[in-house]
């Protein structure tokens, strides 16, 4: 019976199965090189003009709701999560107080233009006044010079005209006291009408701060947004300043994304930007573009920026703010963000053109609202109403002509 020779336990394929499994590591090895040349051109053409970073945030104007006065509330027109158009109501104030001040604001214009058309009257008596005076030293004048006539040819005695010239001078002293009451009244209204005198535009001035106290009584949106952070509650005497309510306009939010300094190499204003937030995962791409880069680290804007001059010193990589702005503004109305999300954002740095300061000042409002603008032509349009009701006559002092 024969048996297996020792040199070969195993059989004869042996010297096969090394031989198969040198070919697939060497086949592995082939791949894995043309993998890293394959990555390393990737990265030299194109992977190395692109910065990305997980360090980025929602952010967004919070537009602080606050009295400009102070009282009682008595109606809250919206809440926590509610759209509010700017103009539109959001707190009451109980305006009983505002009422009474604006109400004696208009009494004291009324007042003030009464007694000012009284100044006018007492001007043109003044003037009146000196005409009549001197006519009467007219009359003292020649009464004198006749009577001195006579007087050289003795037909009257000394003593008349002594007289005579006594009430001359008399005379004169009226027209002169005269004179000077009517400049003292005309320096009064001199160059002015009744509209724009200084004691009517003093009480214009009262008028136009009640009128704006008692508009203040109802608080507004000055914006277009999302309502947040209620505190104020019914019944609440609040004083101004205090933070009452944010109104949030989540349609103009951008991304502040913090790369590392040694990212801001190539990096430039107007560079475009792909947004990835969390809250979405990978289904939703935002197309962004860089507005502006930092203007310092965040550490050194801290409340208590790190003191490196010590001995314990470690250097640290530092992060630099980078604004990032969405350029389809659409996209955020089918997938609306919040402020203080997270988002993964990557810059493409292909286009280095830009600059890395803003090279000029804006020529615009950053932010602005409209919602205040005609407050006060409404208060001039009271004031309008009631000068033209406290006047009467045709005159100059009257028409304002």
């Amino acid at each position: 019976m024969s048996s297996q020779p020792a040199s070969q336990p195993n059989g004869a394929p042996a010297p096969a199965a090394k031989n198969k499994r040198g070919f697939l590591l060497r086949a592995l090895g082939v791949v894995v090189l043309l993998a890293l040349i394959g990555w390393g051109l990737w990265y030299y053409f194109d992977g190395r003009w692109y910065e990305g970073t997980d360090d980025a945030y929602v952010s967004g104007n919070i537009v602080q709701i606050t009295p400009q006065i102070p009282g009682t509330v008595v109606s809250i027109g919206a809440d926590d999560g509610d759209r509010v158009r700017a103009g539109q109501v959001l707190i009451k104030l109980d305006q009983s107080n505002a009422d009474v001040a604006l109400a004696e604001a208009k009494a004291n214009l009324a007042g003030t233009v009464r007694k000012v058309r009284g100044l006018y009257s007492t001007v043109s008596g003044a003037q009146a006044d000196v005409a009549a005076r001197k006519v009467a030293v007219a009359k003292a004048q020649a009464d004198y010079n006749r009577r001195r006539d006579l007087a050289k040819s003795g037909a009257i005695s000394a003593e008349e005209l002594a007289h005579a010239r006594d009430e001359l001078t008399a005379a004169q002293s009226a027209l002169t006291a005269a004179t000077q009451q009517y400049q003292t009244s005309k320096v009064l209204v001199d160059d002015t009408v009744v509209a724009s005198h200084p004691d009517v535009q003093t009480a214009a001035a009262k008028l136009r701060a009640a009128f704006l106290d008692d508009l203040r009584t109802t608080i507004v949106a000055p914006v277009d947004g999302y309502v947040a952070k209620r505190a104020v509650q019914l019944g609440q005497r609040v004083a101004p300043g205090t933070p009452l309510m944010a109104v949030v306009p989540l349609h103009e939010a951008w991304i502040d994304a913090n790369f590392k300094e040694t990212q801001l190499t190539h990096m430039r204003i107007g560079q475009p930007v792909e947004i990835h937030a969390d809250v979405y995962g990978g289904d939703v791409t935002y197309k962004g573009m860089v507005e502006s880069l930092g203007v310092g680290t965040g550490s050194a804007f801290s409340l208590l920026p790190a003191q490196n001059a010590t001995g314990n010193w470690i250097k640290i990589v530092q992060r630099v703010p980078v604004r990032v702005v969405f350029t389809d503004p659409g996209q955020l109305d089918k997938h609306p963000l919040r402020i203080g999300l997270s988002t993964d954002v990557t810059v493409d740095l292909h286009n280095q053109q830009g600059a890395m300061l803003a090279p000029e000042p804006p020529t615009k409002p950053a932010f602005s609202t409209e919602v205040y603008q005609k407050q006060l032509e409404r208060a001039d349009g009271l004031i309008a109403q009631i000068i033209h009701a406290n006047m009467a006559g045709n005159g100059k002092a009257d028409s304002g002509k």
